[in-house]
């Protein structure tokens, strides 16, 4: 449970990273429990967010593995694809994701959206 949500964190903050040109973001503000109930619905409802969203897990497990291997460019290629999927999510799902980086995943709130979370990883795995 708290893997998806670590990996899709971390796919969406890293991603950024690896394009070129872009001007840094503001912080997103950290958002409600109904937000993330609300967009995590949207992705399910979403044929084509849903097979992104769980592609991009598929993707940051196998960049986690080049990352042991120290297979940089590989990981770069990975990482440019996984913002390519990131973005077919919408901006709601990013900005969700990027308010979800000020929340402690250990915390009873972090608890609370990974369990929200959780449903959208279920879908993953029918």
């Amino acid at each position: 449970m708290k893997l998806k949500f670590v990996i899709a964190a971390a796919v969406l903050a890293a991603a950024p990273a690896f394009a070129q040109g872009q001007a840094p973001q503001q912080k997103a503000a950290k958002p409600t429990q109904a937000q993330v109930q609300q967009v995590v619905q949207s992705v399910i409802a979403d044929k084509n967010k849903l097979q992104a969203y769980c592609a991009l897990g598929k993707l940051q497990q196998q960049i986690s593995q080049l990352d042991e291997k120290k297979d940089q460019k590989k990981a770069e290629e990975l990482a440019n694809q996984a913002d390519a999927l990131a973005q077919k999510l919408g901006p709601e799902f990013e900005s969700m994701m990027d308010g979800l980086d000020e929340v402690d995943p250990n915390s009873a709130e972090g608890k609370e959206y990974m369990a929200i979370l959780e449903t959208l990883d279920k879908q993953c795995s029918k």
